[in-house]
This record gives structure tokens, C-alpha cells and sequence, in this order.
């Protein structure tokens, strides 16, 4: 198994589509990506291998490569980030990779001639109609470029007013104590009825947190609280998202930065959402007046 990821994402069309039949014709961004892995039997190091900021080489390409076949015709998703085949898709067992992007890029160039294109790295894909998943990692980028810029206790308040605006209450910052990597805490409750009380940590920086961070966080928190809750504007490995459900340990909820992101964007935090406006020019008009 090689150590890098080596895919690109033409590569990654065929293993796609096995992995939807696999799972039955549908599923999850998760779900498929976990698949794919069987499917090419990843290294740890391959599928943890970082593209950009939070971001994996192998989640990335991912996107891609379902960005195709959708163009291609032969998937399709659902606003609740379920994939699934086509009847074409059902019906196709494997694809030539040339031709699906040779059929796509001319597709674009005929619906998308008067767009402007965008800059893409080398080894990515030169097609302006993304889907809005892939034009998502540009802002989540940016995004979170300027929350590391910020100082660690200006990040702990940021994670503070999130949870409080997702829903906490009794959110205090405690990092400065050094409470054995427990940066914080706050009750959940549900319904006015039901209360949790969680317990967080926050970390940013740029990379992968281990399995080790969330054993170490496990243990911190253990007897203190119902839930374990990590933040970070990095993303987690293979291996730290299996120990955080683990079966017979307290589970612990994990927030990578594309989440965070996400939320911030959902809560206007810090992020704003302009809608632009398109001016279309009726040539017929002025001909016929």
C-alpha cells in the first residue's frame, strides 16, 4: 500500500460507482468515502494525507470525481447529502475515464462559455460547474486561514459563541486551568426536559488530530460529564473517528474545520451571505421596439 495519496480524480470514478452498488445504490458522503477505502485499500497515511487546510487529498478528489459522474449522468444527490445512482448509473458497471471527461468538458463549454474560470490546482479538474459542495472549500478555506490568525483565548470565546448559539447553556471557557485538555463547558438540554453536560476542547491548528487526542480527552472528561465535544479548524483521521465512537466508551462528537465552517456560515458568525445579481441583456427587445 502506498503511503501517499496517489489517485487523482478521474482515478476515483470507477471505485465511486462500485461503492454505491456496494452499499445498495445510496449513501452518505461518509459512507461512501469508507467504502472507497476498502475498495482501494488505503493506507492510514494515504487517507489521512492532507490537501488543503482542513481538507483531504482523499475527500477532496471525492468530490470531484461525484461531480462527474453527476454531470455524466450516472448519480445524482439529494439537498441531505445522500448520493445515489441513476438508472443509468445502475445499469453501468464500470466507465472509461477519458470519455466521462472528455462527454463533460464539452458539456461545460457549451453551457458555461460566458462563465469566468476559476483557478484550480494542477491535478484538479478544469470544469466551472461545480456542484456546491466543491465551491464550498474555497470559503471554508478562507475561512479558516483567518480564525487561526486570531489568539488562542480570542478562539476559545469563538467556540464559546458557538456552542451558545447552537443551543448550550452555562458555557464557561476553563482552557486556562489546564484541566487535562478539557478547554471547556456547557449543558445541552433538549425539549426543556432532557440536559447533557458536555464538555469540549479546542483545537487550532492545521493537520489531522489522532486517536491519541481523543483517548487522552476520554480520560480527562470521564466521570465529569455525559458528553465529550472536539473542535478543531484542522480535521480528525480515520482512526480518531473510530475511537470516538468506539463501542462501550463514552462517545464524543467531533467538529472538523469544514464543519465549523459551516456552522459559522448556518449562524452568520463572522460570515455573510450576498446574493449576486445577474443583469441579462433581451437583444430581441431593442430589435423589435
Amino acid at each position: 500500500m502506498d503511503k501517499n495519496f496517489k489517485y487523482k480524480y478521474d482515478d476515483l470514478f470507477n471505485p465511486v460507482l462500485k461503492a454505491l452498488k456496494e452499499l445498495g445504490g445510496s449513501g452518505s458522503i461518509s459512507e461512501i468515502e469508507e467504502e472507497v477505502i476498502q475498495i482501494l485499500n488505503l493506507s492510514e497515511d494515504a487517507i489521512n494525507e492532507i490537501h488543503r487546510e482542513s481538507t483531504t487529498k482523499l475527500a477532496y478528489r471525492l468530490a470531484w470525481a461525484r461531480n462527474y459522474l453527476k454531470r455524466y449522468g450516472l448519480i445524482e444527490n439529494s439537498s441531505r447529502g445522500v448520493w445515489a445512482l441513476t438508472d443509468k448509473g445502475q445499469k453501468t458497471e464500470k466507465v472509461d475515464q477519458e470519455k466521462v471527461k472528455r462527454t463533460v468538458v464539452k458539456l461545460d463549454r457549451e453551457e458555461r462559455s460566458q462563465r469566468t474560470s476559476k483557478e484550480k490546482d494542477d491535478d484538479e479538474p478544469k470544469i466551472d460547474d461545480t456542484t456546491h459542495e466543491i465551491e464550498e472549500f474555497s470559503w471554508q478555506d478562507k475561512l479558516i486561514q483567518t480564525i487561526r490568525k486570531i489568539s488562542p483565548d480570542q478562539f476559545e470565546r469563538l467556540c464559546q459563541r458557538l456552542l451558545r448559539e447552537l443551543g448550550f447553556v452555562n458555557v464557561e471557557v476553563t482552557g486556562r486551568t489546564n484541566d487535562g485538555g478539557i478547554d471547556g463547558k456547557g449543558i445541552y438540554k433538549i425539549g426543556s426536559v432532557l440536559s447533557f453536560h458536555v464538555v469540549f476542547q479546542a483545537k487550532r491548528y492545521k493537520g489531522s488530530v489522532s486517536s491519541s487526542v481523543i483517548r487522552d480527552f476520554r480520560g480527562a472528561m470521564s466521570g465529569r460529564a455525559d458528553k465529550g465535544l472536539i473542535l478543531t479548524t484542522g480535521s480528525f483521521t480515520r482512526e480518531a473517528k473510530k475511537e470516538a465512537t468506539r463501542d462501550g466508551a463514552i462517545p464524543i462528537d467531533l467538529i472538523d474545520g469544514n464543519d465549523f465552517a459551516e456552522k459559522l456560515k448556518e449562524l452568520n458568525l463572522g460570515v455573510s451571505i450576498e446574493m449576486v445579481e445577474e443583469v441579462k441583456i433581451k437583444p430581441e427587445f431593442f430589435k423589435s421596439i
